[in-house]
C-alpha cells in the first residue's frame, strides 16, 4: 500500500519530462525562438544603428547581396543578380532581379534603391549611419550640405532594374560593405505613402504599414514581448528555404535569457553571461558556444566636458586600466585589447594602450590632480546589463587603486543610455562597436569629424586626412599603412579607451542546424533548419 504514492510519483515525473516545451512546439512548427536583447529603437532601417535592429532587418529586408552561411568574405547573389566593378575598382554596375518584390507585391526597381540613398543622405532626415554610403562619390558633400543636387552622388539608374554606383576610389572590398543594412532598399512608393522623404518618424516604418523586400514580413509585434515575423509570400526564393518563421524575444537580463534557454523557451540566446558560460561547461558543454566576433568594447569620453577636454587626463585614465585582469575576471574568451581595430587579415593594429599606473600618475599630475587630488567626482554611464556593472566596478577599483581618483556609475535602461550617448549627454560612459564589413576601416572611420557614431566630440585634422589619403589607395600594403597610422592618431588622443576585442559566447540548442561560426554573427537566416532531436531511449 505504501508503494503507490511512489509509483504516482514516478509517474507524474514521467509525465512531466515528457511535456512539450516551448522549443520543442517551435521546433515542429519551424519557428526559430531567438533571444534579442531589447525592443528595436525602429523598424526603419535607416534610423536605426544597432546590432538589436540589424538582426531584425536582416529577415525583413535583402541587400544587393546576401550573406553566406560558412564564409566570413563571401557575398552570394542577393536582390541583384550581379554587382560588377570596373578594372579600378571604383565604378561598380548594378543589375537586379527583374522577379524581385516588395512585400506588398509591388516590384523592387533601381529607383527604390537610387530614392534610398537620397534618403538616408537627406540632411534633414539626420540618418545617424549616412556616414556607410560615403564610399559613394558626392555622397558625403551632399550629406553636409555642400551640395544641394543629389545628381551629384555616384549613383545613376539606368533602367528599371539596372544602376552604376561611382565610388570615392578604389574599393575591391565594397561587397563586404554593401551586406549592411544601410545599403539595403526602402519602399519609394511606401514611404511617400506616408510623408516626404525626409519626414522623421515617418509612419511608414509601423509593423502595421511595414513593406520590406526580404525573406519574412512583420507577423505581429508587441513591445516588451516580441516581434514574429513569418514566410513573405512575394519573396523571389519564397519556397525555397526551411525555417517559416523568427520569433525575437527583447530579453535584457542575461542571466533571465540563460535560465529562459535552459527550460525550453529559446533556442539561441543573445549572450551568455561569464558565470553561466562557467555553469554550462560543467553541466551542458555541447550547447555552449564560444567564436571570435569582430568588436571591440570600449569606453566613450566626452571630450567637451571638464576635466576630460584635457588629452592627458583620458590618457591617463586609459593608461589605468589592466585589461588583461578585466578579460579573466569579468569577460570570458575576450582578449585585451591594445588598439581600436581588431587584427584581422594583414592588418594588425598599433600598440597603443597598455597598463602603466607611472605614466598615468605623472600625466594626471601634469593636469593639475597629484594624486587624484581635487578631481572632479565623475560618473560612468551604462547601459543596465550585469556584465557591463561588473566591467564598471571594476576599472572604478583601478581607478581608485592606481589614481586616486573615484567615480561614480550610472545605469539607465537601453533606450534612455542610447539617448544618452547620442546626445553626449554623460562624462563617460561603456560601450562597444562591432564591425559593419570586415576591414579595419570600419573601425576608424566611425571617429572622422561630425560622424554619427562618435559621439564624443573629437575632431582631429590629421586623422581625417590620414582617412582620405586611404580612399584614393588601392595597394593593400599602402593602405594598411596610412590606417594605422591614423590609428595611432586616435589612440594618442584617446577620446576612447578600447578595453577588450570581442568574443561570443551564447546558448545554441541541437536543434538549430546551419548556425555556423562568423565573424560577423550575421547567420542567413534561410540557411537555417531546425531538426528535432531523435527521441530519448
Amino acid at each position: 500500500m505504501q508503494r503507490l504514492p511512489l509509483i504516482l510519483s514516478a509517474c507524474l515525473l514521467l509525465v512531466s519530462c515528457q511535456k512539450e516545451t516551448q522549443v520543442d512546439k517551435a521546433t515542429r512548427e519551424g519557428i526559430l525562438l531567438m533571444g534579442n536583447s531589447a525592443d528595436p529603437k525602429s523598424l526603419d532601417l535607416q534610423v536605426v544603428s544597432g546590432v538589436i535592429e540589424n538582426n531584425i532587418m536582416r529577415a525583413l529586408f535583402e541587400g544587393l547581396v546576401q550573406l553566406h552561411p560558412t564564409e566570413d568574405l563571401s557575398a552570394p547573389p542577393g536582390a541583384a543578380l550581379s554587382v560588377t566593378p570596373d578594372e579600378t575598382f571604383t565604378v561598380w554596375t548594378v543589375r537586379l532581379r527583374p522577379e524581385a518584390k516588395w512585400s506588398d507585391g509591388k516590384p523592387v526597381t533601381a529607383e527604390d534603391f537610387r530614392f534610398s540613398y537620397e534618403r538616408m543622405l537627406t540632411p534633414s532626415f539626420g540618418a545617424k549611419y549616412a556616414e556607410m554610403l560615403y564610399f559613394m562619390a558626392g555622397a558625403e558633400d551632399f550629406n553636409k550640405g555642400k551640395s544641394t543636387d543629389f545628381s551629384t552622388v555616384g549613383i545613376k539608374v539606368t533602367d528599371p532594374h539596372g544602376f552604376v554606383l561611382t565610388l570615392r576610389g578604389p574599393s575591391p572590398f565594397f561587397l563586404e560593405v554593401i551586406k549592411h543594412y544601410t545599403w539595403y532598399p526602402v519602399p519609394k512608393h511606401q514611404v511617400l505613402k506616408f510623408g516626404k522623404i525626409d519626414m522623421v518618424g515617418n509612419p511608414w516604418a509601423r509593423s502595421e504599414n511595414l513593406v520590406g523586400n526580404g525573406p519574412y514580413r512583420i507577423k505581429s509585434y508587441r513591445r516588451n514581448d516580441h516581434i514574429e515575423v513569418e514566410r513573405n509570400p512575394h519573396y523571389w526564393d519564397a519556397g525555397n528555404f526551411p525555417l517559416n518563421g523568427i520569433r525575437f524575444l527583447p530579453v535584457s537580463n542575461t542571466f533571465t535569457e540563460s535560465r529562459m534557454f535552459r527550460d525550453g523557451q529559446l533556442h539561441v540566446t543573445n549572450t551568455a553571461p561569464p558565470e553561466v558560460v562557467d555553469l554550462m561547461k560543467k553541466v551542458d558543454p555541447g550547447s555552449l558556444r564560444q567564436e571570435p566576433y569582430l568588436g571591440t568594447v570600449l569606453y566613450r569620453y566626452n571630450t567637451k566636458a571638464k576635466p576630460l577636454d584635457d588629452v592627458r587626463v583620458r590618457r591617463a585614465l586609459s593608461l589605468a586600466i589592466d585589461r588583461k585582469a578585466l578579460c579573466e575576471s569579468v569577460f570570458r574568451g575576450f582578449k585585451p585589447a591594445y588598439g581600436m581595430t581588431p587584427p584581422m587579415g594583414d592588418y594588425q593594429p598599433p600598440r597603443g594602450v597598455a597598463l602603466d599606473p607611472e605614466t598615468a600618475r605623472k600625466l594626471l599630475a601634469e593636469a593639475g590632480f597629484p594624486g587624484g587630488k581635487d578631481f572632479p567626482r565623475l560618473k560612468i554611464l551604462i547601459a543596465s546589463k550585469e556584465t557591463n556593472a561588473a566591467l564598471a566596478t571594476a576599472i572604478q577599483a583601478m581607478w581608485r587603486e592606481y589614481l586616486g581618483v573615484e567615480v561614480e556609475i550610472q545605469s539607465k535602461e537601453w533606450t534612455a543610455y542610447l539617448v544618452a550617448m547620442q546626445d553626449m549627454d554623460y562624462e563617460i560612459i561603456s560601450g562597444g562597436w562591432i564591425g559593419d564589413y570586415i576591414d579595419p576601416l570600419t573601425f576608424l572611420e566611425m571617429w572622422s569629424a561630425g560622424n554619427g557614431n562618435n559621439r564624443t566630440g573629437w575632431e582631429s585634422e590629421p586623422f581625417g586626412a590620414k582617412l582620405k589619403e586611404s580612399f584614393q589607395v588601392r595597394d593593400p600594403a599602402a593602405r594598411h599603412r596610412l590606417l594605422r597610422e591614423a590609428e595611432e592618431i586616435l589612440l594618442a588622443d584617446s577620446p576612447m579607451t578600447p578595453i577588450s576585442w570581442w568574443g561570443k559566447n551564447y546558448l545554441l540548442h541541437p536543434s538549430v542546424k546551419g548556425w555556423e561560426p562568423l565573424l560577423l554573427d550575421n547567420h542567413p537566416y534561410t540557411h537555417i533548419r531546425l531538426v528535432p532531436p531523435p527521441p530519448k531511449r
